[in-house]
């Protein structure tokens, strides 16, 4: 026998193992009571800004840790919002767009620093002080640092005759001869609506495919989001479907809330703004982007059919600061390939918002610990600010803390 070992007696183990247990418990009861914390706090803010529903989910490496769900998905039919509604994503619609554009360079059929008027020569007809518009790199587009503008349509005088977005790429070409670049091509940060149609059109250029069949096949298919749609509801889905609500004043000046219906038409602007889909499906891409395989070989092949981790890790370096809107004090923000970057302190998450048609969301991830989060709102507001904190920009600082 090894007279340097030590005998260690059994009831040492015992109480060992016992405190160990205990201080699991004790975790699991002191997260419990975040979450509960949480949660009272998602629907204190929900009421008071008159959201009429929302929801959010919680997971870690790619495991459900908490989901939650508020108010109606439909109030003329009093259909609560479940974990099946289908909400509407906005913007969060680019980092589908991002993932192509990077999928077709790491197969070799584009590069980043491609000119983009190689592929789009329409534009040239915007006016360009710089004289830069043939410097324009899909890079650029892809940073919001090309100098397009912020708004698709810019023209609109809130006629309710009037298209909710341009219709089709016909009319965006027909207006360029009426636009110009804001400033220098990659001198700094501007978000741009247009420049994501133009990452699109360039998708499809090159692979003959309109995008949203490139995203079907490409991103959606092999990561298994079933639930995941463009444009009009398929009839499967319908009863799934959310409304959304905007509140506003009417004619007397009283507030009110305006059901805007189940659909709208997102027009030409689908690849910046038009992906719908139920929380788990976003939970899936979030659990692509942080590569929760749990060792499954199978799982790692899709994740890499999709894009390869390196070329992921590529989009989330940062490249421009921001003006950081909506973030309380002591965060900054700065922009990658299309990707949002917060930090505060040691603290990075990565993500992006999304707001549309009365539809806010936003989704998180921490690349440190792989934990997640997505939330989705379907009452955007035409009221006045008030000096409180709008429930999205709430909710979305105490979902911060949740995942660091």
């Amino acid at each position: 026998m090894n007279r340097n070992v030590k005998i260690v007696p059994w009831h040492f183990v015992l109480i060992t193992i016992l405190a160990a247990g205990s201080c699991n418990l004790m975790a699991q009861q002191a997260a419990q009571e975040g979450w509960t914390d949480f949660t009272k706090k998602f629907d204190a803010a929900m009421e008071r800004d008159r959201v009429a529903g929302a929801g959010i989910l919680i997971l870690r490496d790619g495991n459900l840790v908490s989901r939650h769900e508020y108010g109606l998905a439909d109030q003329a039919n009093s259909k609560r919002v479940t974990e099946h509604t289908i909400f509407h994503y906005g913007s969060i619609t680019k980092t589908l767009t991002a993932v192509a554009i990077m999928q077709l360079r790491d197969h070799g059929r584009l590069s980043l620093d491609d000119q983009v008027t190689r592929y789009i020569p329409e534009l040239r007809m915007v006016h360009d002080p710089y004289g830069a518009i043939d410097k324009i790199t899909i890079r650029m587009l892809l940073s919001h640092s090309a100098g397009f503008q912020g708004p698709t349509w810019p023209y609109k005088e809130g006629k309710p005759w009037e298209p909710f977005e341009p219709t089709t790429w016909n009319q965006l070409v027909a207006m360029m001869p009426y636009q110009e670049l804001l400033f220098e091509p990659g001198s700094r940060f501007s978000y741009s609506n247009p420049a994501f149609i133009y990452l699109a059109r360039i998708i499809e250029q090159i692979t003959g495919d309109s995008w949203e069949i490139y995203v079907q096949k490409n991103i959606f298919a092999p990561l298994g989001m079933t639930h995941s749609y463009f444009g009009v509801t398929p009839y499967y889905l319908e009863s799934d479907r959310s409304h959304n609500y905007t509140l506003m004043k009417d004619a007397n000046g009283k507030e009110m809330m305006h059901d805007n219906g189940a659909e709208f038409d997102p027009g030409i602007t689908i690849p910046n703004g038009g992906w719908n889909a139920p929380l788990g499906d976003l939970a899936i891409w979030l659990s692509f982007f942080t590569n929760a395989t749990h060792g499954d070989a199978d799982i790692q092949r899709r994740y890499d059919t999709v894009l390869k981790r390196s070329t992921l890790q590529e989009t989330w370096k940062p490249l421009y600061p921001t003006t950081a809107l909506g973030l309380s004090p002591g965060w900054s923000e700065s922009m990658g390939l299309s990707f949002f970057l917060v930090r505060r302190g040691g603290l990075t998450l990565i993500g992006h918002t999304g707001s549309q048609a009365g539809f806010l969301a936003f989704i998180y991830f921490n690349p440190a610990n792989g934990k997640t989060v997505v939330a989705a709102l379907n009452t955007g507001s035409d009221l006045p600010p008030t000096k409180e904190r709008s429930a999205f920009a709430t909710v979305r600082d105490a979902a911060f803390a949740l995942i660091e």
